[in-house]
């Protein structure tokens, strides 16, 4: 197979497979008023609870405007407090709700039953592989952006 080809094949399935994760995602927790952007940023929280808005934005590798909607979303869900920071009174530490600490137990159950099944029949050898190709690849779109 020429390189080109092989290329076009690996971005193409790249392609699908993102697609594919994020409808079956959003499919899940839209009953839930959620979105895979507000999903992924509760699981973070989850594990980072009086993070700032920089740090979240950071974290997830999206835009500072992005997270600021973000969180005015999940706030009028009740779902995230912001508190101001101790020693700094620019900043927010942004912390869940008892209601979203409920909902990211949810999430999380619904995540590792996801990875179990889209993930079976893959060796644990061909999943190191392809975690390091699809790292290398973050690499290199890093480097271009």
């Amino acid at each position: 197979m020429d390189n080109t080809v092989l290329e076009t094949a690996f971005v193409d399935e790249l392609s699908k497979v993102n697609r594919k994760l994020r409808t079956m995602f959003d499919a899940r927790v839209k009953a839930q008023g959620l979105t895979l952007a507000r999903a992924r940023l509760l699981m973070h929280l989850a594990k980072n609870e009086g993070a700032t808005q920089s740090e979240l934005a950071s974290a997830l590798e999206i835009e500072q405007a992005s997270i600021v909607s973000l969180l005015d979303a999940l706030q009028k869900k009740d779902l995230v407090v912001r508190r101001a920071v101790k020693d700094d009174r620019r900043a927010n530490g942004i912390f869940l709700t008892a209601k979203a600490r409920s909902e990211a137990d949810a999430i999380l159950a619904f995540v590792v039953e996801l990875r179990r099944q889209i993930l079976a029949g893959i060796d644990e050898k061909d999943l190191s592989a392809a975690t390091d190709v699809l790292k290398h690849v973050s690499r290199n779109i890093g480097a271009v952006a």
